[in-house]
């Protein structure tokens, strides 16, 4: 049984600043230990099959992207969350994998974009996002592209796997906020594999 009902996720707002004045000081720290036990969680996963080192990779350039587009991800993904839930929340892993890839390729053109998933999602469809991505923007092959469909398919299902165990109140705020932060991370996830993959590491200054 899936924690949202539709209809209330898309009359919700989703501007951050909207969220957070309906949100108590209690569910704010919870969403925020949701969302930090999540993000190791997968950190964990992936370490594990060597696609990160116990580390997020992160540029304020894509970080700071995904509050451009997560008001048009997510009027998508939600139409998706009660047939399709690890679609509507894998997705997210891919466009932070595209979002990486174009930042490396040419920040400078793409940076410009009015909004890039709008721009990748208009290539084929939302329901071919991920074979846009994996295909023309990531470039993989063979078992590679099928690989990454695993790797995604695997990151979506333990977060809707999180999600559940969490028992929050169906079509309440607070299980909107989670949905959301779930994207997120999921988001910022996917840009740090992608970054990985292109040969970038933390170093100590």
């Amino acid at each position: 049984m899936l924690i949202w009902s539709l209809p209330f996720l898309v009359v919700l707002p989703i501007n951050s600043y909207l969220c957070k004045k309906i949100m108590t000081m209690e569910q704010q720290e919870y969403l925020d230990n949701y969302e930090r036990q999540l993000k190791e969680h997968l950190i964990r996963v992936l370490t594990s099959m060597e696609l990160l080192d116990k580390q997020l990779l992160e540029s304020p350039d894509i970080t700071d992207k995904w509050d451009e587009v997560a008001q048009s991800y997510v009027t998508d993904a939600v139409k998706e969350i009660q047939q399709y839930p690890t679609v509507s929340l894998g997705w997210a892993m891919y466009l932070g994998m595209a979002v990486a890839r174009l930042w490396d390729d040419d920040w400078e053109i793409y940076s410009k974009l009015p909004n890039i998933y709008e721009y990748l999602r208009d290539k084929r469809g939302f329901d071919y996002l991920d074979e846009v991505v994996r295909g023309d923007v990531l470039g993989l092959t063979g078992d590679e592209y099928d690989r990454m469909e695993k790797v995604v398919q695997g990151c979506a299902q333990q977060v809707l796997n999180k999600i559940r165990h969490e028992q929050i109140e169906p079509q309440s705020p607070l299980a909107f906020h989670a949905y959301v932060k779930s994207v997120r991370t999921l988001y910022l996830i996917g840009a740090a594999v992608e970054l990985k993959a292109l040969g970038y590491k933390f170093e100590k200054m």
